[in-house]
């Protein structure tokens, strides 16, 4: 769908979330990294309530990063603006782009939440959207939609015309930013994704952080890029870079980690001890929300593909709306755990496992987990097999299976 000279890919998933959650007394908080679609869905939504009766009048667009709305960085003037414009005896559809630039925000969205006839939609890129006085004011009050960029099938619907492998390989190499996905040129694509970076940590982190050592927060999000998929810890990360001549401490890393957390750069999986069944305290693993922007800091895209594709999947299982932690079995560990309601699935991610070894090492977490609950192995192999109830499926195949 072009409008506006732009490509606005139909993010159906989180569409049709906010079909279900039209009209009801509730504030719909979309969050996520910066071009990862959020602007476009509030577009795509209004159209549909366009579609289905809702008049022009009805609806009010604002997006605070367009400068002709500066003047409704106050929140009192950007209440009174909202006031003045609601439609008459009708629903009227509010909607707020990037509201996190509004000084005390929260508090037009509270006093116009309790007002009759109103539906609040809101966006942001920062998780201290919902943090803080948010939570206190609005407690109960809104749902967090959390988006990503697109989904491998979503960007096969986007490219057609593709072969499966060819697209898995694009979109391993390029990542899934809606609008990268439509830049041919190499170059320029690489510009595009390095802006979005470069955004995200200066903006979104250093100016709202605060951080005055611009270089020391590019050394540890360098070194968690390189290191997605292993297991770390803000202690370990402190003493490699004093090592190598960078000097920190843990508290100013467990800092400068939060804040990569807080703009969605970065996503964590906690550790799980399948036996004991309780939470670890200590040891984490990372990944980054679009594997183009590990891609254009480390280059060498052709290294990695085992710790890529678990960066992949993992992102999918958040899509697919599970909780998703890594596993402990003994001195054994499960990439992913991923639990929705009383439901559980464990997931072993390798690139091949058609060399015995790895073979044996990638099922046998799996075989040592005595519970009834479903496990895959998931590789990049064509002639997957299976062992003790343990399936093995290719990953391009699970990446465009319906949820």
């Amino acid at each position: 769908m072009w409008k506006g000279g732009c490509f606005m890919v139909q993010r159906k998933q989180y569409m049709n979330k906010l079909i279900k959650m039209k009209d009801e007394k509730i504030i719909k908080v979309i969050t996520g990294i910066r071009r990862c679609g959020k602007s476009t869905l509030l577009i795509l939504f209004q159209e549909y309530l366009k579609k289905n009766g809702v008049k022009n009048e009805q609806i009010i667009s604002i997006n605070f990063e367009d400068i002709q709305y500066e003047h409704l960085l106050d929140y009192r003037k950007l209440n009174d603006y909202i006031m003045e414009r609601l439609a008459k005896e009708k629903k009227t559809y509010v909607f707020l782009d990037e509201i996190q630039n509004v000084i005390d925000f929260q508090r037009a969205v509270d006093s116009l939440h309790i007002k009759e006839d109103i539906d609040i939609y809101i966006t942001g890129s920062n998780a201290q959207l919902l943090s803080g006085e948010l939570a206190t004011l609005l407690s109960g009050r809104y749902i967090e939609i959390n988006m990503l960029p697109l989904s491998f099938t979503e960007y096969c619907e986007l490219k057609g015309g593709e072969t499966k492998r060819d697209a898995f390989i694009s979109f391993y190499l390029n990542g899934a930013f809606p609008q990268a996905t439509t830049i041919v040129d190499d170059e320029t694509r690489d510009d595009y994704i390095r802006s979005i970076y470069n955004t995200v940590l200066l903006k979104d982190i250093v100016a709202r952080k605060k951080i005055t050592d611009v270089a020391l927060l590019e050394s540890i999000t360098r070194f968690i890029f390189d290191n997605i998929g292993n297991i770390i810890s803000s202690n370990k990360i402190a003493d490699s870079l004093t090592t190598y001549g960078r000097k920190t401490n843990q508290i100013t890393v467990e800092k400068y980690i939060t804040a990569l957390l807080e703009s969605y750069i970065l996503y964590k999986a906690s550790r799980y001890d399948v036996k004991g069944k309780q939470y670890l305290k200590s040891l984490e693993k990372y990944y980054v929300s679009d594997i183009s922007l590990r891609h254009i800091i480390l280059g060498e895209r052709d290294r990695d593909i085992g710790r890529i594709l678990e960066n992949i999947v993992y992102l999918e299982l958040i899509r697919r709306g599970y909780t998703v932690n890594i596993g402990k079995v003994g001195e054994k560990e499960v990439d992913f755990i991923a639990t929705t309601g009383d439901k559980k699935i464990y997931f072993q991610v390798s690139a091949s496992v058609l060399d015995p070894v790895t073979y044996e090492r990638e099922f046998t977490p799996s075989k040592n987990i005595k519970d009834h609950y479903q496990k895959y192995v998931l590789t990049m192999d064509e002639l997957p097999s299976g062992q003790d109830g343990i399936q093995q499926l290719n990953i391009v195949e699970w990446l465009l299976e319906k949820n």
